[in-house]
C-alpha cells in the first residue's frame, strides 16, 4: 500500500501538470479564434460541449468511488481524466498551430 504522502505528492505533482497542460490548450484554442472561419466557430462549439461532458463524467467517476467505497481515490481519477481529455485536446489542436 503507497504512503498518504507518496500518493498527496503524485496527486499535487498531477494537477500542476494538468495546470500547465490547461494552459498550453487554452494558448491553442486562442491562436484557432484568432484566425476566425468556421473553424474557430466548430472549435469554440466542441469546446463547450467536451467541457458539459468532462464535468459530467467527472460526476459520474466521483459518485463511483464513492460507491466502491473508495472516496480516497476521487481526487486523483478525476485529475486523471481531465488530464487525459486535455493532452487529446492538445494533442489534436497542435496540427494546426
Amino acid at each position: 500500500m503507497e504512503s498518504p504522502c507518496k500518493t498527496l505528492v503524485d496527486l499535487a505533482r498531477d494537477a500542476a501538470q494538468l495546470t500547465v497542460e490547461s494552459g498550453q490548450v487554452i494558448g491553442l484554442r486562442l491562436s484557432v479564434a484568432a484566425k476566425g472561419g468556421p473553424q474557430a466557430m466548430g472549435e469554440a462549439s466542441r469546446m463547450i460541449s467536451e467541457k458539459a461532458q468532462a464535468a459530467f463524467d467527472a460526476q459520474f467517476l466521483i459518485a463511483d468511488c464513492l460507491l466502491r467505497g473508495q472516496p480516497h481515490l476521487a481526487a486523483s481519477k478525476t485529475v486523471a481524466l481531465y488530464r487525459e481529455r486535455v493532452q487529446a485536446n492538445r494533442d489534436r489542436l497542435s496540427q494546426f498551430a
